[in-house]
């Protein structure tokens, strides 16, 4: 055996075993993708509840959302630092510690009566999640072979849509209460009595975020004392703190994944919040209820659609696969678009299947080859574009309101055409 052999199998041993001390991190990390998933679906239970608890009308309840994307935007960059100058398993816990204080604050919020303190602990929450989202979608690209990294993290963002489904399913059988009171019974009430009910309803929320703060707070503290193998990018010294993001923003590829997940999330949020809409527009007569089965049943196709596509990966590149499923939903947003209905509707639903591994692979492309500072300051710019959620649902509502919900899906037609464009950019040779 020659010298070179023996380096190769030393190293090869190497791998294995750093592999194998990975697993247990691994499964941490990928239950976070499991949390915030709980989180983030949460926020529509909260929109209507708080509209109810607090009388308030459409816009100030969609402020929710607001608190939430603001909390991404602003702490994203902050977090990418924070994890530079720590480490991933620090923004962790960090983020993890945010996230469960957030929902502690749920309790005094309640106590209080006060919108705006609900809107500061959602805000909170979303920061914690920043965090979580910066840090934990490139350390599971860390932790295991690099020509895996984009399987391993569709394979992670799985258990998101679980987390999703969780989340509304807490809602619908802990915090609603199936007690609807119009404004005219309301007006009718004693004082007494209508204070009774919104205080009530207000506290409703309290216990399912007292459970959830503690819950998270736990885990967190159980990864600080787990031990965690060293982490970064193979053959890359660490990179001066100047000079990183003007050299990531001069770089087209990673621009490009900017830019493709900004109107990526920018579609995911938009048909989803307008999906209950479009059923009720395009089939009269369907109650809100019965609409958001709808809902419900496209994410569970956006689960299945994870695991499908991490198993795909497995004899199809990840950015062909990404350019394929972006033009599958190019053509189903389209057909929502032009044959509002029964069959528009299951269009959409189909479509969160093939929107599914859209997050984690243009995430993985973005950062992949990147030395250890670039990866993680990318990894904040990376999710500072989940903001295209707050813009492109609001240019939906825009187009409805001028001409009608199915021609608000031209929006997210668009933004899969961007996708599309960045899968063939990421073609050898293009």
């Amino acid at each position: 055996m020659d010298i070179s052999t023996e380096h190769r199998s030393a190293a090869t041993a190497q791998a294995t075993q750093i592999y194998r001390r990975s697993m247990l991190p691994l499964v941490l990390i990928v239950s976070l993708f499991f949390l915030w998933g709980v989180a983030n679906n949460l926020n529509d239970v909260l929109i209507a509840q708080f509209k109810k608890a607090f009388v308030l009308n459409d816009f100030r309840a969609g402020l929710v959302q607001s608190a939430f994307y603001l909390g991404y935007f602003l702490v994203a960059m902050p977090a990418g630092m924070y994890m530079r100058r720590f480490g991933y398993k620090s923004a962790v816990v960090f983020g993890l510690a945010l996230y469960g204080i957030g929902a502690l604050l749920f309790w005094p919020a309640a106590e209080f009566r006060t919108y705006g303190f609900f809107l500061f602990a959602l805000f909170v929450i979303a920061s914690g999640l920043a965090f979580l989202e910066t840090s934990a979608n490139p350390f599971v690209t860390l932790l295991g072979p690099r020509e895996s990294a984009a399987q391993r993290l569709n394979l992670a963002q799985a258990f998101n849509p679980l987390g999703s489904i969780t989340g509304i399913l807490i809602g619908q059988h802990f915090i609603f209460s199936g007690v609807e009171r119009s404004s005219d019974e309301l007006a009718a009430m004693s004082a007494a009595s209508r204070a009774a009910y919104l205080a009530q309803e207000t506290a409703a929320v309290q216990l399912p975020y007292l459970v959830i703060g503690l819950v998270v707070l736990g885990w967190g503290l159980l990864i600080l004392l787990t031990r965690f193998p060293a982490v970064h990018a193979v053959g890359e010294e660490p990179a001066a703190g100047e000079g990183v993001l003007r050299t990531l923003l001069r770089d087209r590829r990673f621009t490009w994944a900017m830019l493709a997940q900004f109107f990526y999330v920018g579609a995911q949020v938009g048909v989803w919040s307008y999906l209950i809409r479009y059923v009720q527009a395009s089939v009269p007569g369907t109650p809100a209820k019965t609409a958001a089965n709808f809902l419900t049943a496209s994410l569970v196709c956006f689960m299945a659609g994870r695991f499908a596509g991490g198993a795909l990966m497995k004899y199809l590149a990840p950015r062909r696969l990404l350019a394929l499923f972006a033009a599958i939903n190019i053509a189903l947003t389209v057909f929502a678009l032009l044959a509002p209905g029964y069959a528009g509707a299951c269009a959409l639903v189909t479509c969160s299947f093939f929107m599914s591994v859209m997050y984690p692979t243009i995430f993985a492309l973005g950062v992949e080859g990147r030395g250890d500072d670039e990866r993680k300051l990318g990894s904040a710019l990376l999710v500072m574009t989940i903001i295209g959620g707050a813009v492109l649902t609001a240019a939906m509502g825009a187009v409805s309101d001028a001409g009608g919900i199915a021609r608000a899906m031209a929006v997210p037609a668009v933004s899969f055409a961007v996708v599309l464009l960045f899968a063939r950019r990421q073609q050898p040779g293009a």
